[in-house]
């Protein structure tokens, strides 16, 4: 593998990871109960969120900053995404 195609990969991974982290916060100022409502059922989805974050990004983050397997990053980040996106729009 070249040089370049390992640093590709890196910036794609760092971006993937970026992108499920920035959603991640993102989903405290959308799932949180407006003032004088009955309750914050609906954290227990930030909280699975939450676990969907340390089981794919942050993973996804430590191998690139170690400047390991940037392919399995990419991939781990990109089934982060995925997985957001189908607790993310669950009925």
């Amino acid at each position: 593998m070249t040089l370049f195609d390992r640093l590709s990969f890196r910036k794609i991974a760092a971006f993937v990871a970026a992108a499920g982290t920035a959603f991640w916060i993102y989903t405290f100022q959308a799932l949180y109960p407006p003032p004088g409502s009955d309750g914050g059922f609906h954290l227990i989805a930030v909280l699975l969120l939450g676990a969907i974050f340390g089981i794919f990004f942050l993973p996804a983050w430590f191998l690139v900053a170690i400047d390991r397997l940037p392919r399995l990053a990419t991939a781990w980040g990109l089934c982060g995404l995925i997985a957001f996106a189908v607790i993310w729009l669950a009925p």
